[in-house]
Parts: structure tokens; C-alpha cells; sequence
């Protein structure tokens, strides 16, 4: 039996050694590629889809459903955000926002009538927003309980004419609902003489709202 000498084995051992580790190597650089390719393919299936339907359902949403342009004022017949709310309070901030002029102010809409769907689709943002339906019911409301939806309610833009409705705005019947919204005015007739009510904290204290 004849042995080969230790210093033969060496170099033969090494050699096997080193084209295992390569091969593991490869064999991880396949596996990790594979696994990339699969995981980008699953997860543009589940995304695309979702993001394909709510952009569909975005471009469905326009001037017909209340969505307000840029530069809208109360003025604004052509818009139906302004030209569908309840026509005593538009004759309202009309009054106002003709006495606010000679103050340098301009009563630009943020907000005014929504369809039911609008309505819709600006609570279940808030909800994705603020993390859970009670959370975002403080900003708001259902389609069911919307004063917006029924043409009650208009948000004011830019500060000088919310801070000029907060201070004249009794005298025309226009207030501040809720103390978190203070762009919010819908019409209290009887504040005229008697002053706007006391504001709820928020929505979720309206029992309008909780109905």
C-alpha cells in the first residue's frame, strides 16, 4: 500500500476547498437574484391594482362632486361647490364678504357643497391619516351626517377672512361650528342678535353628526 505524502494532500484539499466555497457563492448569488425577481412580481401585482383604482377613482372626482379650483370666491356661480349651498347661506356670506371688501379681504372657498361620494372619499383619507375611523371623525364626517353634503356649510380659505368672520361674522349669521375647524362657517340666523352659540370642541361632540 503506498501513501501519499502529506505535502501532496495539501494542495489537492485546498483546491476542493476553494471550489466549494465558490460554488456556495454562486449558488447564494442565484437564489438571492431569483428571490428579488419574485418578490418585485408579487408585490407590483398587490400595489399596481390599489394604486391603479384610486387614481381611476381621483380622475372620476371633479368640480361636479364639490371639488373647489384655486381662487374661488363666494361670488362664484359657475363653481358647484358655491352655487349648491343652501341659498340663505350664500346670500350670507355674500353680505359679509361684500362689507369684509372695504377691509382689503376676499372670502375665497376652500370648501363648500360635496357629493355624497366626495364626501365619501375624504373620510376614508382621513381615516388612512389619522389611523383609525374615531380619529378622524374629528375632522370628518359620513355622507349621512355632512352638513357639507347638504349644502350648510362652506370652509373659508386664508387667514384674514377666517379672523375677519371671527369677529364680524355674528352680525351676518355666519359661525364658527367647532373650535378645531376655525375655517368652518355654517349659518345661525339667531346669532344676528344673539350671538353665535357656543362651539363644540370638535365634530364628534355635534349631535348632528352622532346621528
Amino acid at each position: 500500500m503506498t501513501r501519499t505524502p502529506p505535502s501532496a494532500r495539501t494542495p489537492t484539499r485546498r483546491i476542493r476547498q476553494l471550489l466549494g466555497v465558490g460554488l456556495i457563492a454562486v449558488l447564494a448569488v442565484i437564489t438571492a437574484a431569483l428571490g428579488y425577481q419574485v418578490s418585485k412580481s408579487s408585490s407590483s401585482s398587490a400595489v399596481s391594482p390599489l394604486n391603479t383604482l384610486r387614481s381611476e377613482h381621483r380622475a372620476a372626482l371633479g368640480e361636479a362632486d364639490g371639488v373647489v379650483p384655486d381662487g374661488v370666491t363666494v361670488f362664484d356661480d359657475a363653481t358647484p361647490a358655491v352655487a349648491n349651498l343652501d341659498p340663505e347661506l350664500l346670500k350670507a356670506l355674500r353680505r359679509a364678504a361684500t362689507a369684509a371688501e372695504d377691509d382689503g379681504v376676499e372670502f375665497h372657498v376652500n370648501s363648500g357643497w360635496r357629493s355624497p361620494e366626495y364626501q365619501n372619499q375624504l373620510l376614508r383619507e382621513a381615516v388612512s391619516k389619522y389611523g383609525s375611523e374615531d380619529e378622524a371623525a374629528r375632522w370628518v364626517a359620513t355622507a349621512a351626517t355632512s352638513p357639507h353634503v347638504s349644502g350648510d356649510a362652506v370652509d373659508i380659505g386664508r387667514s384674514d377672512a377666517t379672523a375677519w368672520l371671527s369677529e364680524h361674522g355674528a352680525g351676518y349669521g355666519l359661525c364658527q361650528i367647532y373650535r378645531n375647524e376655525p375655517w368652518h362657517y355654517e349659518l345661525r340666523a339667531d346669532a344676528i342678535d344673539r350671538g353665535c352659540p357656543r362651539m363644540y370642541a370638535d365634530p364628534t361632540e355635534d349631535p348632528r353628526i352622532q346621528q
